[in-house]
């Protein structure tokens, strides 16, 4: 392992003394010529003459058992070398431009589009390095048989390069960009390559499933409820029974503790979950294996602005980041409960709680009015509303009308009279 990581040094010296293509463009396949050391001139004149050719993805048929696909990865990138071409991987685009939105799955979905980094490009070697560095952690955790944070995986992969002061990664924001990339590229989960975020998120409610061996009843939570662990597949978690009619999934932890003190989810038979803000992918995942598992409806319950009405469709239609995960996270059958911006109207909630919207709320807003997904003459309506009135309102502005007014009067009348998009 040590000597491909001063290979990559000695790359990247060799990219910033030439013109190596930019990230993005094609790498001519060369012909088969005798093996010697390509120099900078000799891979400059193969991809201008072969810039219309482009060697077979670096996408591992999905097929291939994880071990298997992140095993091709570095023979693939010795026999390019050994052509005397650049190696490459070609990342999937995790961006808005590579997104599409599925009228008919009702979910967003990835597209085609692929960024090439390779190891002979000064803007991109540092990370062609980390990527493989990354992908040899995840083999060695598939291998032993183990599951680790991304915070281990990072102090794992994090090392000083050769005799130079240079580190595979400075910081984790390096390292979990990485860990996505590798998830699109492979055709694999994250949690599929033993790999977990910390918990966040809790659960309560009638409702006893089976976490590692340990059979656990979400009625006898307490006041914390369930601790929603970071892999939730069957493997891990099993359904055993419910009493449950609906979830309610709650953005604001505090309003979460209100409904669970009141015990809400006693009296109107529901499980009761918060994510704690935009819910982590164990949460996500979970609630969509509840509701298509245990058949169960969905409401969201977020603040009314902006990012609690994008909260609510990342549930619904999944995320522009994590598009790739849609099939196995969106939930297209979610409703937004609230709270909408004709609620404070509707319910006589004091003008003297909401907040103004400033240029960044406005700004999104416009941003989700534009998106396929909110089309909806519903959503338009609401976001709409909401720029004309000039507030936003938070969950907890409804305690302005007593503490168990969500309890009590809120939720139940939202619930009987199917208020909801």
């Amino acid at each position: 392992m040590a000597t491909r990581k001063r290979s990559t040094r000695a790359g990247r010296v060799d990219a910033e003394s030439n013109g190596t293509p930019a990230d993005g463009e094609d790498v001519a396949v060369p012909k088969k010529r005798r093996a010697r050391k390509p120099t900078a001139k000799s891979l400059e004149r193969q991809a201008k003459k072969l810039e219309n050719e482009r060697i077979k993805t670096q996408r591992i048929p999905a097929r291939l058992d994880i071990d298997a696909k992140i095993g091709r990865l570095v023979p693939h990138a010795v026999e390019m070398a050994e052509k005397q071409v650049d190696p490459f991987v070609d990342i999937p685009v995790r961006a808005l431009s590579n997104v599409n939105f599925s009228p008919r799955k009702k979910i967003i979905e990835m597209g085609d589009a692929t960024q090439r980094r390779s190891l002979l490009n000064m803007n991109q070697a540092r990370k062609f390095m980390q990527t493989f560095v990354v992908a040899r952690g995840c083999q060695q955790l598939q291998a032993e048989g183990k599951t680790t944070s991304i915070r281990d995986l990072y102090y794992m992969s994090k090392h000083t390069l050769g005799d130079s002061d240079e580190n595979t990664f400075d910081d984790q924001v390096e390292s979990d960009p990485i860990i996505e990339d590798l998830e699109v590229t492979l055709g694999a989960l994250r949690e599929e390559l033993h790999l977990f975020a910390a918990k966040r998120g809790s659960v309560v409610g009638p409702m006893t499933l089976i976490d590692a061996g340990d059979e656990i009843d979400l009625s006898r939570m307490g006041s914390g409820g369930w601790s929603v662990p970071g892999i939730v597949e069957p493997e891990t978690i099993r359904f055993i029974g419910h009493e449950a009619e609906f979830i309610l999934l709650v953005e604001k932890e505090a309003v979460w503790a209100r409904l669970n003190e009141d015990k809400f989810w006693k009296r109107h038979k529901c499980i009761l979950v918060t994510g704690q803000g935009q819910p982590p992918r164990g949460v996500r995942r979970l609630l969509y294996r509840m509701v298509n598992e245990l058949d169960l409806p969905l409401y969201v319950f977020v603040d009314n602005d902006p990012w609690g009405y994008y909260i609510h469709s990342v549930v619904k239609q999944g995320s522009i980041n994590l598009a790739f995960e849609s099939q196995r996270m969106a939930i297209p059958n979610a409703r937004f409960i609230g709270l909408s911006a004709f609620d404070p109207e509707k319910f006589g909630i004091s003008p003297s709680v909401s907040i103004k919207l400033n240029d960044q709320d406005r700004g999104r807003a416009k941003e989700l009015l534009a998106y396929e997904w909110f089309q909806d003459r519903k959503w338009q309506r609401e976001i709409k509303h909401m720029l004309r009135a000039g507030v936003k309102w938070e969950l907890e502005a409804l305690s302005n009308k007593g503490l168990s007014f969500v309890t009590e009067e809120y939720l139940p009348e939202k619930i009987r009279s199917n208020d909801v998009i």
